[in-house]
């Protein structure tokens, strides 16, 4: 404990320095509710403008995947490196806001940064949240559609017409694998009790990786968390947060992300009005569909197990609300013919999972 508080301590006094190191040197940090990841945010009050104080201590620490690494290397170093994570890494924010920036999407700005202890001041967009703001079934369709109108400008160009210093790595076989190997890591031992054997892991793998087969070769850049929480009605338009995870990708994941909402019930119309704007303007439209019902149930897959690590192992208690709404997710997921051979191996080791 005496070393915890010696080490928060450490960390306030170099809070304070990149303050007093920047025009924001008399403002005033409130900190906002954190999110899963480990970075925390501060609203700064009292500054030359609304901004917020990102504190990413980890990345001032932990690498980001390195983009040469093999699955070899991979695989030794770590979860973080074999799903190609950013790792918090603060020129990855600063990189991934360009990127969206120059495709005309409202995105906060860096107005300064240490990159050496993992500060960054950020301009704030604001707004109300698109959870917040669709108040009613006619706003959300509306403001759910102008989500959509954002994924349409992100989609709208191949993800190798940009060059940039980041470099944006792109999901593969390893790194959906070994999400949706969260399931089994702790979703199933910490909410259902059930280890599996050997050989149930090993089908079961088997499994995700002939699903994942069908998936169509990653082209775009993919947000990796576009919801609802995620997403701000500004004055011009949806402003986009927390992109600092973007990965080459298959342009269904992020409409996976915005319909099947972990942390709130997105209406039906809503969803079915989003989806079929997704599957119109799309290149093409039935690897669309099939990519939107792997990635669903990949994504689901993973959130399942993050949250039961979140609960079970940090102590983030307020993710089990959400566990049956993502539940439900997956158990629809499931369904779909291009899941079926993880279907048949989960209704053998738990088959509770195909329930809605």
């Amino acid at each position: 404990m005496a070393e915890a508080a010696l080490q928060t301590d450490k960390r306030s006094r170099e809070r304070a320095d990149f303050l007093g190191s920047t025009p924001f040197a008399a403002a005033v940090p409130t900190p906002l509710t954190a999110d899963a990841s480990t970075r925390q945010y501060y609203r700064l009050e009292g500054g030359p403008s609304p901004a917020l104080l990102m504190d990413a201590a980890d990345a001032a620490k932990e690498p980001p995947c390195p983009p040469e690494a093999d699955e070899r290397q991979r695989l030794r170093l770590g979860y973080g490196a074999c799903v190609r994570g950013s790792a918090n890494s603060l020129v990855a924010y600063r990189e991934t806001a360009t990127i969206l920036g120059e495709r005309g999407i409202q995105v906060p700005s860096v107005l300064a940064c240490d990159l050496e202890r993992g500060f960054a001041i950020v301009s704030e967009l604001e707004g109300r949240l698109l959870t917040e703001a669709a108040a009613d079934q006619q706003a959300e369709e509306k403001l759910y559609l102008a989500a959509a109108d954002v994924l349409d400008v992100l989609r709208s160009k191949p993800a190798a017409d940009f060059t940039g210093t980041w470099p944006v790595q792109a999901y593969d076989r390893l790194a959906y694998e070994t999400e949706a190997g969260l399931l089994d890591r702790w979703y199933l031992p910490k909410e259902l009790g059930r280890v599996l054997c050997e050989q149930d892991t090993a089908e079961l793998l088997a499994a995700w990786r002939e699903v994942l087969g069908q998936l169509s070769t990653p082209r775009h850049f993919v947000h990796r968390d576009f919801h609802a929480e995620n997403l701000l009605l500004t004055e011009e338009g949806v402003g986009v947060l927390d992109f600092q995870d973007m990965m080459v990708g298959q342009a269904a994941y992020d409409w996976v992300s915005l319909i099947e909402d972990a942390r709130r019930d997105v209406g039906e119309r809503a969803a079915e009005l989003v989806y079929e704007r997704g599957v119109s303007g799309a290149e093409d439209a039935r690897g669309f569909e099939t990519d939107y019902a792997v990635l669903g149930a990949q994504r689901n897959a993973k959130i399942l197990g993050l949250f039961a690590r979140l609960i079970h192992e940090v102590g983030k208690k307020r993710y089990a609300a959400m566990m049956s709404r993502v539940r439900h997710h997956f158990a629809q997921d499931l369904a779909r013919e291009p899941l079926r051979p993880v279907r048949e191996v989960l209704e053998r080791v738990a088959p509770e999972l195909l329930q809605p």
